[in-house]
């Protein structure tokens, strides 16, 4: 029962984390403007390891990669920890057991992703109906719109209604149902 409750308490701290890095590099990756209070409280949050970071890790092509690497190391150590709970051996098997995390690490932020950008257009299509002049319409447009230019170009709008989010919501689960889950069940045998 501790155990269950510790692996619980570490997968959301750290999942929380994991979370507000990768949506910090999502927002600088999809160019959304700074001055929104997401984009504020996420500095105030990762501030403290991203800034450090990036003396050791430089940009590429506009990217912070120094969050992104933040973000996957946070994943990489929440795995770890959470063996190391369960009681898991690491025994002559360890550098098997440490690539195979490091992997999932990787599955798990890519699932984490396509999840952010599901629930950003989901917001975004429900505010549409509900307040379409919300302060948080341009935040959540600017988020959703490098996914849902790809198919606004090729699917016009049906009695003015805009079916993109439809289909980048189907594209976004069946990423989640065949590769990434494919990936997550492969790595996952070897932590049995």
């Amino acid at each position: 029962m501790i155990t269950s409750a510790l692996i619980f308490l570490v997968d959301t701290v750290f999942g929380l984390f994991v979370a507000a890095l990768l949506l910090r590099f999502y927002l600088q990756w999809a160019r959304v403007p700074y001055r929104n209070p997401l984009s504020e409280f996420l500095q105030a949050l990762t501030d403290f390891m991203v800034r450090p970071a990036r003396r050791l890790i430089p940009g590429l092509w506009g990217l912070d990669l120094a969050t992104l690497a933040l973000a996957w190391l946070a994943q990489f150590l929440e795995l770890l920890i959470v063996l190391q709970i369960r009681g898991y051996p690491l025994g002559p098997e360890a550098g098997m057991i440490v690539a195979a995390a490091a992997l999932m690490a990787l599955v798990m932020l890519a699932k984490i992703g396509l999840y952010i950008v599901m629930v950003a257009v989901i917001a975004q299509v429900l505010l549409s109906w509900v307040g379409p002049h919300s302060p948080m319409m341009p935040l959540l447009n600017s988020m959703t719109r490098p996914f849902l230019r790809v198919f606004q170009r090729r699917i016009p709008p049906i009695g003015n209604v805009d079916l993109s989010p439809l289909f980048l919501l189907v594209v976004i689960q069946l990423l989640l149902m065949l590769p990434v889950a494919y990936l997550e069940a492969v790595i996952g045998q070897l932590f049995r």
